[in-house]
């Protein structure tokens, strides 16, 4: 196969699979027990500007049972990053069949199981793709070969689905934890699912988000290992070349696409998708540094409905987050802020950060409905509580809550704080260093009192131990009240 080069836009617009970079290989009918294996071969060039994704087409006969895929490249480490990284995933005759990135060099895929990260089900006949993905590829770039393996037969029994419940009976208001961005081995993470359920309990945690990059593969197995004491919200990491964010909250067995950029105009499209799925869409740790990772879309963060502002370990990428999330509530932008970890592996601990959520249940549609709505606050352990309440006359409120005021009225805010050693609390309001009130932790706890003046905006808190931030709230909002 020779060197590629296919325009970007071109291939968004056809579609997943529309376009191809190679003629399809055909594979022909073969006897039942027997394998037939066919080759890919090309070479991937920085100078060309390649595009983002490429696909390789092959055509399946009826009486095949698996697929198996497993691809070379050459990668150039350089100091802790990696350069010339092709990443893989698949897609069948009725759609995406999975997706592992650049985290596995083989997988396969039938009707009774899959790797981690791919769809089992019946292997249709037709036009299959291998999706290619360079990523920071050099002027000299990579050759890469692919192998395509199909195993002829009968199917195996078919595989059965077994996600997670959606709601742990008995449960009803109150405020629970939880950790909507963890990895497993569906993705580019290391634990399995039942490692990370034991971290998640042992962390104080009452609930998880499975949000794995691309690929929708673990929503479907939850069930197998989540107790009937923990929630499980299914969702996706999706993993754009410009951003990533996370789709909360789908229907099991629900994929979102990630093949665009921003000047595609796409995005606004498949928030929306998880929107009409009943989800909400969360833009992921927005300010952090490496290709890629950061966020393309705009920090008016106009399509999502939430922000990652605390991702893993405080760090100097969460200030600017914080910093930028409180501008755009100072002018009128209220985007609920989200705390997660972020975790791939046991050394990132889950729950480190946090949000604590209020809501109805302990189910998925009401805390998506509390994450919406910011009535929720960021932790860095279980072992940080906090109650932090606006009063005005018989109205009361906390995150995300509205108590209407007039300028000339005073309006009582009140901040206690547990597990919060060594630590000063900070009430904030709209504006550049607006201090509302401050107090310092005494024997590991802090209360806050303060009359703040009627028709302010909004007033928020933070806790800090020096610059690390240990908890963070949403804001009440104290706008003026109607005439």
């Amino acid at each position: 196969m020779s060197d590629l080069h296919l325009d970007r836009r071109a291939l968004l617009l056809a579609g997943a699979g529309a376009v191809s970079t190679a003629a399809a290989l055909t594979f022909e009918p073969a006897v039942a027990g027997t394998t037939t294996t066919k080759r890919f071969r090309g070479r991937f060039r920085g100078g060309d500007q390649p595009a983002d994704w490429y696909y390789l087409p092959f055509r399946v006969p009826a009486g095949v049972r698996r697929v198996s895929v497993s691809y070379t490249y050459e990668p150039t480490p350089v100091g802790p990053t990696t350069l010339d990284v092709i990443d893989i995933g698949i897609f069948g005759p009725t759609g995406f069949r999975g997706w592992s990135g650049g985290a596995r060099r083989e997988f396969s895929l039938g009707s009774h199981s899959a790797t981690p990260g791919y769809l089992a089900g019946p292997i249709q006949p037709g036009r299959w793709r291998v999706a290619l993905g360079p990523y920071q590829i050099t002027e000299s770039g990579t050759p890469y070969e692919v192998t395509v393996t199909l195993h002829h037969g009968a199917p195996a029994t078919p595989f059965r689905p077994k996600p997670a419940p959606t709601a742990v009976a008995g449960t009803g208001q109150g405020w629970y934890r939880g950790d909507l961005h963890v990895h497993t081995v569906h993705s580019d993470g290391s634990q399995t699912q039942a490692e990370v359920l034991a971290d998640a309990k042992a962390a104080g945690l009452d609930f998880i988000g499975s949000s794995e990059h691309n690929t929708d593969s673990a929503q479907l197995t939850w069930g197998r290992y989540v107790g009937d004491d923990f929630l499980v919200i299914p969702g996706e990491e999706v993993t754009t070349r410009t951003g990533h964010w996370l789709a909360t909250g789908l229907p099991a067995g629900t994929w979102i696409d990630w093949r665009y950029r921003p000047e595609d105009d796409r995005l606004a499209t498949y928030t929306q998708q998880v929107r009409d799925a009943g989800g909400v869409a969360i833009a992921a740790h927005p300010f952090q540094v490496g290709t890629g990772i950061g966020w393309g879309f705009g920090t008016d963060f106009a399509e999502v409905d939430a922000v990652e502002v605390w991702n893993g370990p405080w760090g100097a990428d969460d200030d600017r987050t914080v910093t930028r999330w409180h501008e755009l509530l100072t002018a009128g932008t209220f985007k609920p802020a989200v705390g997660n970890s972020d975790s791939h592996h046991h050394g990132q601990t889950i729950g480190l950060a946090q949000t604590v959520v209020r809501a109805e249940s302990l189910s998925v549609d009401a805390l998506v409905t509390g994450y919406r709505l910011g009535h929720s606050w960021i932790a860095e352990s279980s072992a940080v509580d906090l109650v932090f309440t606006a009063t005005l006359d018989d109205v009361s409120a906390e995150c995300g809550d509205h108590v209407p005021s007039d300028p000339g009225q005073d309006v009582a805010v009140h901040l206690e704080a547990a597990g919060v050693d060594g630590c000063v609390a900070t009430l904030l309001g709209p504006g550049t260093g607006t201090v509302l009130g401050s107090a310092p932790a005494v024997g590991g706890t802090i209360t806050l009192d303060a009359t703040v003046p009627g028709g302010t905006a909004f007033v928020r808190a933070e806790i800090r131990r020096g610059t690390a931030m240990v908890a963070l709230t949403n804001p009440i909002f104290l706008t003026a009240a109607a005439g």
